[in-house]
């Protein structure tokens, strides 16, 4: 007889999502596992495999499901700056308020931690931070055709830059900084590639 599966891979998936976000692979253990899915060990491996595979999954479904979308929007926006500064308003609305607050991103707490030494994960951290850089890339693109640029800032510089203010808000939002504090610093970074005069 085939082995029927009765229980949800897909609501499993985002409960280990959920799961590892918060405390890390490394403070999450195969027992935490099953106490938040319900499901025994031998579901887990059998569908999944150990927990360096669940990690992984985890981290692909977390980059399709919720950093996608945002980047998505972001890369499709014709506002330039405006829609970089949405973007950076709604990361900073997320990290500190509601229900992931204090949880910081997934893929920027995996950069920061020791499980990044995986081929397999810093596979996906590598193709998150090339989507994250691409869509900034293309609002500022637009933002300097739109001339909202400040003379010489150079859109893939300014991407970069960008991209990794992205992780600091994400990782300092995760240490308990507070959103006005935040928003100041995204703020003086949006207006040092600003042209003033467009203003």
């Amino acid at each position: 007889m085939p082995d029927i599966k009765h229980f949800d891979p897909d609501a499993t998936l985002e409960t280990v999502v959920r799961l590892f976000w918060r405390q890390g692979v490394t403070s999450t253990g195969i027992q935490d596992v099953v106490t938040a899915t319900g499901l025994n060990r031998s579901s887990l491996y059998a569908t999944f495999g150990g927990k360096q595979e669940l990690y992984r999954a985890a981290l692909r479904r977390y980059l399709e499901q919720r950093s996608r979308p945002m980047f998505r929007r972001l890369a499709e926006d014709e506002r330039g700056l405006a829609a970089v500064s949405e973007f950076f308003g709604g990361l900073i609305d997320a990290r500190c308020s509601g229900d992931y607050a204090r949880w910081g991103c997934m893929v920027s707490n995996a950069h920061a931690g020791a499980d990044n030494s995986d081929p397999d994960v810093r596979a996906v951290l590598d193709q998150h931070h090339r989507e994250l850089r691409d869509a900034l890339y293309a609002a500022l693109v637009t933002a300097e055709h739109q001339g909202q640029l400040a003379p010489g800032a150079d859109p893939g510089d300014s991407a970069d830059l960008l991209a990794l203010l992205a992780y600091g808000v994400n990782l300092r939002s995760r240490a308990g900084a507070d959103a006005v504090t935040l928003r100041k610093t995204v703020t003086a970074a949006l207006g040092s590639i600003a042209d003033r005069a467009a203003a």
